[in-house]
């Protein structure tokens, strides 16, 4: 992997798979290193993607300072990859936490985005969320499923306190739409690539600011792709349909019949969408 030097003099990694002009991608848990990406489903034989191990996580060094693990800060390390890059604008991806940094990114390097992906996009840095009522529903439609009882137990410990790896891989069927070998590889491969601390320094108070972002996201501009998924918990269609009505240029694409992670269930045409899209 290729290093460069973060604003605070943090060593920070990126890799770079593939052809053509440059993507790059921002990966989500929060605090969970890039490599669970892989190639997006294959989108490296369209793009040469970038892709950045946020501080902390995978081959990028810890922080001598851990308020910089918040969300906004967090924008600055992409804003120091484009000049290390020395590119004067770049196409930008993010998937779940990932996109809360690249919706930051837009807001305060618009002229610095080209076109904007939000795969799967959290939602908290918006204000949208999804409320119990989604959780309800989702739940709802899922209790027939043989890892129902053991899944939802673990969201019942992560909400009294939990927050261990273990438990997020434990309660992790239910962000896939098929639960067989492998998404069960996919989600065990957590265990060694998620860090607690980060994920915590990245959710610290103050990282959101719901109205100031959604007022700048309103004035970006440039083409973003609002990427949503039926069987998503953590980002329901119908709010992603409310984050999208937030950009003046902006496509919703809902793919049915997978979850939060689509380019393991569906590479191929995950791939494909995102070409079409970014112009590959």
């Amino acid at each position: 992997m290729a290093r460069f030097t973060s604003f605070d003099g943090t060593e920070l990694a990126y890799r770079e798979v593939g052809e053509g002009v440059p993507l790059l991608v921002l990966a989500g848990g929060p605090g969970r290193a890039s490599e669970y990406l892989g190639t997006l489903g294959g989108l490296d034989a369209a793009r040469r993607l970038v892709v950045l191990d946020n501080r902390g996580t995978g081959e990028s060094d810890e922080p001598a300072d851990p308020f910089t693990y918040r969300r906004d800060m967090l924008v600055r390390d992409v804003e120091m990859l484009r000049r290390h890059l020395g590119l004067d604008v770049v196409d930008v991806l993010g998937h779940s936490a990932g996109a809360g940094i690249a919706m930051g990114y837009a807001a305060d390097f618009p002229s610095r985005v080209g076109r904007l992906v939000l795969l799967t996009p959290a939602l908290r840095s918006a204000g949208l969320s999804p409320e119990q009522s989604d959780w309800d529903a989702f739940l709802a439609a899922r209790t027939g499923e043989p890892w129902f009882e053991a899944a939802t137990a673990a969201l019942e410990r992560n909400a009294a306190g939990d927050d261990s790896v273990e438990n997020r891989v434990a309660a992790s069927p239910l962000l896939y739409a098929r639960w067989d070998e492998t998404t069960k590889a996919h989600a065990e491969a957590e265990l060694g690539q998620w860090k607690y601390e980060v994920a915590a320094g990245y959710n610290a108070e103050g990282a959101f600011v719901p109205g100031v972002l959604r007022r700048a996201l309103a004035e970006f501009d440039h083409p973003v792709l609002v990427y949503a998924c039926s069987e998503d918990p953590i980002s329901p269609v119908r709010r992603c349909v409310e984050l999208a009505a937030l950009f003046p240029d902006v496509t919703l694409h809902v793919h049915e019949g997978v979850g939060h992670y689509p380019w393991v269930e569906e590479p191929a045409a995950v791939a494909a969408r995102l070409a079409e899209f970014l112009g590959a």
